[in-house]
């Protein structure tokens, strides 16, 4: 009987097998073939990855079903869009829900990134809509902006309705104290983005994983977070590079796209742990308390993040409206017998 030192055994394994010992795996998509294919824990969707889903013609009976409910709720023709959008969005979430055995994120319109009362409406309404097809809320996420409105939306969420809330479009530190201390269940801080704007500001073209500015803002993060006792887990989001994805083994989850996921599931080098609880503990980090004014100037001080938050949230909503142009050209179709 032979044995393989363990070693060896790391590395026959994939890098992604390794990975998972340490980390959470989320697939970032809206593509059920590619969450089937890599097996992950939970699933992230948002109004880019639903549309780009949307255009295919594997997933149109979703976007036919959901129409053909929005008719027959009937209203305006603004409600109706809206109940339509929504049931699509519940739609996908449900067909992810069947191929993992963890939670699905489902993402509030970002065009009320900054009504705090609508937000809340919102999410309870898709919460509602999941309940009625037997999905209980504790396999939600409500994806919500992490603007000071979306952080309250998050609080009141969470507090008074028992609604898990996953903090997207991070990232400065300040949206992330903000969070922690509104006591929301996960934030997802933004490595890639960040990365794109370090890139472009500076004209440096490159940088080594340890020093890639996204990986150096989550293990802050994260460090944070477990330095204090914070109950809030990390998701690191939006990665460019399996180095990235690498540098931040032993987050407590990181989401990733089908691409890297497939590059990850082809690598077998060695996967090291980077962050855990006990050496957070020992960093050199203070505590912070922010108001809503602190906030606000702690977030203002970091131009990339009020660069990256705004264009994000801009960005959401195109694709959301390019969405809803699509769905109404369906709908006319529909009406009109075609």
């Amino acid at each position: 009987m032979s044995s393989l030192s363990p070693d060896k055994r790391r590395k026959m394994e994939s890098a992604l097998n390794q990975l998972k010992k340490y980390t959470v795996v989320v697939a970032d998509t809206g593509d059920f073939n590619a969450i089937e294919e890599y097996k992950p824990q939970d699933a992230t969707t948002n109004p880019s990855l639903i549309l780009a889903a949307a255009k295919m013609p594997a997933y149109q009976h979703l976007v036919d079903q959901a129409i053909k409910y929005g008719i027959t709720k009937g209203g305006t023709e603004d409600e109706e869009l809206t109940n339509i959008m929504d049931k699509l969005f519940v739609s996908f979430g449900l067909e992810i829900l069947k191929k993992i055995p963890g939670r699905v994120s489902t993402e509030v319109d970002a065009r009320l990134s900054y009504n705090k009362d609508e937000m809340v409406a919102r999410a309870l309404k898709l919460i509602a809509l999941y309940k009625v097809e037997g999905i209980d809320k504790e396999r939600i996420l409500i994806k919500l902006s992490s603007t000071w409105e979306g952080i309250q939306a998050g609080k009141e969420l969470e507090e008074k309705h028992g609604v898990h809330c996953n903090m997207t479009l991070l990232f400065s530190f300040a949206q992330a104290v903000a969070c922690a201390e509104a006591k929301v269940t996960l934030i997802s801080p933004f490595v890639g983005r960040i990365l794109d704007w370090y890139k472009e500001s500076t004209g440096c073209k490159s940088y080594e994983p340890q020093e890639d500015p996204g990986v150096l803002s989550v293990t802050k993060i994260y460090n944070y977070y477990k330095k204090f006792g914070y109950a809030t887990v990390v998701m690191g989001a939006s990665f460019r590079n399996t180095g990235e994805v690498k540098a931040l083994a032993g987050c407590d989850l990181l989401t990733i796209s089908p691409g890297l996921l497939e590059e990850l599931s082809q690598d077998h080098g060695t996967i090291k742990e980077m962050l855990n609880e006990k050496n957070a503990k020992d960093c050199d980090l203070d505590k912070v308390h922010l108001d809503e004014k602190a906030f606000r100037w702690e977030h203002n001080e970091d131009r990339m993040a009020v660069e990256k938050l705004s264009d994000g949230i801009r960005k959401f909503a195109a694709d959301a409206v390019k969405l809803e142009c699509m769905i109404k050209e369906k709908v006319l179709n529909v009406k009109n017998g075609q």
